[in-house]
């Protein structure tokens, strides 16, 4: 089996998502794997970080390697928030609005200036770490659910960049451009309540 197909069955399998939702704390409980399941347990998570990483990839270097870095750090500040129980209103319509921007970036091709895009990454950034942190389980280590979570969202942004790199052939760009698609549908359906 060649790479490129290697690498597409790869990033299909991370984009697979469990039955649980990402908001709701279920099973594990503890520290790293707790943190590290909680990001690819529910479809609105696993749709804006792959798509952070599709487009990064779209975009090109230096963007590629960036969005997918502010992402996690942003994460972990608004992680900090969420313990920390600063009140912040519409963290559910920010994670939904985040498949939506992101795939619709990824869908029209849109290739707006680095520091447009940077600030796009780290305000949706920071409404997935709110809800990592508000749904820090009780009984975990904070530090250690904290790496859980922003290796998983690195892992996703991975996948992501795999699937963003389609689009030196033909075929890709149509796919990775559907995709977006598929990710901007995905975060209408979690704002309407229809996931």
């Amino acid at each position: 089996m060649s790479k490129l197909p290697k690498t597409l069955l790869l990033a299909l399998a991370l984009a697979v998502p469990c039955l649980a939702q990402a908001h709701s704390e279920v099973g594990a409980v503890g520290g790293f794997i707790s943190g590290f399941i909680h990001p690819l347990s529910g479809l609105d998570h696993i749709a804006a970080m792959v798509a952070v990483g599709i487009w990064g990839a779209f975009l090109g270097t230096p963007a590629m390697w960036l969005l997918p870095v502010i992402f996690p750090l942003v994460m972990a500040f608004g992680g900090a928030l969420g313990v920390l129980g600063v009140p912040m209103p519409g963290v559910e319509e920010g994670i939904a609005f985040s498949g939506i921007v992101l795939g619709g970036m990824v869908l029209t091709a849109a290739r707006p200036p680095l520091w447009v895009a940077s600030v796009l990454v780290a305000i949706f950034a920071i409404f997935h770490g709110y809800a990592h942190g508000a749904e820090l389980p009780h009984a975990a280590n904070a530090i250690t659910y904290a790496v859980g979570f922003v290796l998983a969202t690195g892992l996703l942004h991975l996948a992501g960049i795999a699937v963003g790199l389609l689009i030196r052939w033909q075929w890709g760009r149509v796919l990775v451009r559907a995709t977006g698609g598929l990710i901007a549908v995905t975060g209408f359906a979690f704002l309407f309540g229809f996931l």
